[in-house]
């Protein structure tokens, strides 16, 4: 993608985007939330707001990537485990998918979970449902339930999903988007959904030589600096914004001491942007942070799991130890 260092700055017609569930153009609470972040003295964004429909498709070409590891050495762990973690887990149960996407993690082990019903959490509901529709013509002995839901916020699963044998499926290292202390309030949410006899399947990232970290968030070809950038276009359909996508810079990092990858959009040059509440002058190489991606080790995320109500049963990882897949138990209230 080819930015203009000194472009000037112009009003961008908000484009048509699929929107997540409780988020339109013009709503009040959405409005007000990236107000506020744009607004801090480091202005930032939810990562959820990477992901309407082009950015979905974007993350999902990210994935294909040589640079980006984690979905190829977790798919490697899945083929290799995925029949001792069926007989963990058991079979027959409620399969509840976070954050899935194009669904393929989860219906690549439906053959060996051989779910009852299969419920798919994802905040694009557009592309959700696509993906669903095409899963029911091959697995239509499987009970499907797609729900669009902000999984950012407090969330409760309604009635129509089972109770019984539920597991949360949660790969990707996903949940490396939440601080430590915010992914202990999810999975405590997680927790609460479990039922007495539910568990959690959930990919990790673990550290590892942060060169490899950074040419994952910063391929060669430039496809998460798309992904990145694209969420300025999503703000604009949100905010009324009048961001200009080529008067910014994606930027990305291994912060050590932080144990996680950033991402940032980096002003160009200095600029005004204006939206329907309000406006922010950002001087060049200001950024705003877009998301972060904490690594861990299996120790310390086990110590995770244990804080939110979880008991680690097993865990399988790569021949490099790059990544780890957790099955862990709901401990009893």
């Amino acid at each position: 993608m080819s930015l203009t260092r000194n472009a000037a700055i112009r009003v961008v017609s908000p484009e048509p985007t699929d929107l997540p569930l409780g988020i339109a153009h013009g709503d009040q609470a959405t409005v007000a939330e990236l107000t506020a972040g744009l607004l801090a003295p480091e202005a930032s964004t939810s990562p959820k707001y990477l992901y309407d429909s082009l950015g979905s498709k974007l993350f999902e070409a990210i994935c294909e990537l040589p640079e980006y590891y984690p979905t190829r050495t977790e798919a490697a762990i899945f083929a290799r485990h995925g029949a001792d973690m069926a007989r963990r887990i058991g079979t027959r149960g409620t399969l509840i998918d976070l954050g899935a996407g194009n669904c393929a993690k989860a219906a690549s082990l439906f053959p060996l979970l051989e779910p009852k019903q299969y419920v798919p959490i994802d905040i694009s509901r557009d592309f959700l449902n696509e993906a669903v529709s095409r899963l029911r013509q091959r697995f239509p002995q499987i009970m499907m339930e797609p729900l669009a839901l902000d999984l950012s916020g407090e969330f409760r699963l309604p009635g129509s999903v089972r109770s019984a044998a539920r597991t949360f499926f949660y790969p990707g290292s996903s949940i490396g988007n939440f601080a430590p202390h915010a992914a202990i309030a999810f999975l405590r949410q997680v927790r609460e959904n479990c039922g007495a006899d539910g568990g959690l399947l959930i990919g990790v990232d673990l550290i590892k030589d942060s060169t490899v970290l950074d040419e994952a968030y910063d391929d060669a070809i430039g496809v998460t600096a798309a992904f990145n950038l694209n969420m300025l276009r999503h703000l604009n359909h949100l905010l009324g914004a009048d961001f200009d996508v080529r008067q910014w810079a994606h930027v990305a990092f291994f912060n050590a001491e932080e144990s996680r990858i950033e991402m940032h959009l980096e002003a160009r040059r200095a600029l005004t942007v204006r939206w329907q509440e309000g406006e922010r002058h950002f001087a060049r190489g200001e950024r705003i942070h877009t998301e972060d991606s904490y690594k861990y080790t299996a120790d310390s995320f086990a110590s995770l799991l244990k804080d939110a109500g979880f008991a680690v049963q097993d865990v399988w990882t790569d021949d490099a130890g790059w990544f780890a897949v957790m099955h862990a138990k709901a401990c009893s209230e």
